[in-house]
């Protein structure tokens, strides 16, 4: 029989990851912190609840929640404006119910932002150097589970998310004078998060630290501009780089030492 497997935070990424485990044959529970979205995750097959962690306590059913699975994916990222949460104190309180539940395999879903503003090549093993609040309270969560010998737990760093009504070039767009032209993008589908999480329970690849970002790196003012084009988009309009300068280029060393193959191009038609 197939492994529990628990979501924490259906959202964006994680309602289609649950869909797509059930597919797979897995037994799959899910939370939300919206009460209006209970029902529609129990329609697709998803055994659902409400959970809402805060700085000062849990509200909803996490315990019933950790009780039935065997192997928990925590996909709740920090809030935009860091400053309105404690972020930290919230996952602090998630790993003191994981101990207590006897949970062991963790997959931690974290971001590339921990790398902070550096140059050139980034691997697993470059030192991180976050810059943001919600980058340092990110790195924070990570060492808490991958510090603990007791867990089999991966870390999964993803770049900048796109796909179903999500893309950077939205907000871009008509936007002038901006300096980064010249930067590299570090992206992902999200088909491409989906297997990369999907495989590490299937291969039960744990006790890893992976990053994930398409292989493909065009330049941001080469890209947004494509992407702007494709969707009748008025053009960002960067300024004149600087020779030699490419922003960090996020490289994918664990996943490529597993054979992970991405499936998912940067041209969003998919």
């Amino acid at each position: 029989m197939k492994p529990h497997v628990g979501i924490l935070g259906c959202g964006w990424m994680g309602f289609p990851l649950a869909r797509r485990f059930i597919s797979m044959g897995y037994p799959v529970s899910g939370t939300t912190t919206t009460k209006g979205n209970l029902d529609i995750l129990r329609n697709e097959g998803i055994t659902t609840y409400y959970v809402e962690l805060f700085n000062d306590g849990v509200k909803g059913s996490l315990i019933d929640f950790l009780k039935d699975i065997d192997i928990l994916i925590i996909d709740i990222p920090p809030k935009r404006k860091a400053a309105e949460e404690d972020y930290f104190s919230k996952i602090s309180q998630l790993y003191e119910a994981i101990k207590i539940m006897h949970l062991r395999k963790i997959i931690f879903v974290s971001s590339t932002s921990v790398y902070g503003e550096v140059e050139g090549a980034i691997t697993e093993k470059s030192a991180p150097k976050p810059k943001t609040d919600s980058a340092k309270k990110l790195l924070a969560a990570e060492k808490l589970f991958m510090s603990d010998k007791a867990l089999d737990a991966t870390v999964v760093r993803f770049g900048g998310l796109i796909g179903p009504d999500r893309h950077p070039v939205t907000y871009l767009s008509g936007q002038h004078e901006l300096s980064n032209g010249d930067d590299a993008v570090n992206l992902i589908h999200l088909e491409d998060c989906i297997l990369i999480l999907t495989g590490i329970v299937s291969n039960e690849w744990w006790g890893k630290l992976m990053n994930g970002v398409y292989p493909d790196h065009p330049t941001k003012r080469a890209y947004y501009t494509k992407e702007a084009t494709n969707r009748g988009l008025p053009a960002p309009d960067y300024t004149k780089g600087y020779a030699g300068k490419t922003g960090k280029i996020i490289k994918t060393k664990t996943l490529d030492s597993l054979n992970f193959k991405f499936t998912a191009p940067l041209d969003t038609s998919l």
